[in-house]
Parts: C-alpha cells; sequence; structure tokens
C-alpha cells in the first residue's frame, strides 16, 4: 500500500487556493500568496518562527500528518494543510 501525502493551501481567510502531491510546489505557491507587505516571510507553527525555506518545511513535516503550518508577513498570510490519501 502506498502513502501518498497530499498538501492543501488556503488563505488567511480559508478560502481553498489549491491541492499538491509536491511540497516544493506548495511552498512555491504559498510564498507566491504571502508575498504582499514589505517585511520577510515567517513560519508560525513552529516552535519558534523563523524565516520560510523549504528545508524548515521539509523538517516540520517530516512523519507528521494532519497538521497545519502558516506562512506569513505583515500583510499577507496562508495555511498549509498536509494529510493522507486515504483508500
Amino acid at each position: 500500500m502506498t502513502k501518498i501525502y497530499i498538501y492543501c493551501l488556503f488563505d488567511a481567510f480559508d478560502r481553498f487556493l489549491g491541492v499538491y502531491s509536491s511540497l516544493k510546489a506548495v511552498h512555491r505557491d504559498a510564498l507566491k500568496h504571502c508575498n504582499i507587505g514589505n517585511t520577510p516571510i515567517y513560519l508560525i507553527s513552529l516552535k519558534k518562527p523563523q524565516k520560510a525555506s523549504l528545508v524548515a518545511v521539509r523538517n516540520f513535516f517530516k512523519g507528521t500528518c494532519d497538521v497545519v503550518l502558516e506562512y506569513r508577513s505583515d500583510r499577507g498570510g496562508v495555511k498549509v494543510y498536509k494529510t493522507k490519501l486515504k483508500e
């Protein structure tokens, strides 16, 4: 049985923006939607907020399922929800 993880992207108002099977693609689009303000984009759902990077996102999602990670800037924000495709 194959484990297939999916990543759902939502904006700050919890409107659905897309579903992805690639962590790289969802990170790219999350940065694109969140990059509105003048400040850097931070990952909020971590123990200590840090600048958004693909390595930090991959390490956060590693070994977990059904979790939410938030990207925030001064004027924008998105949420990425990781879940498993169930048969």
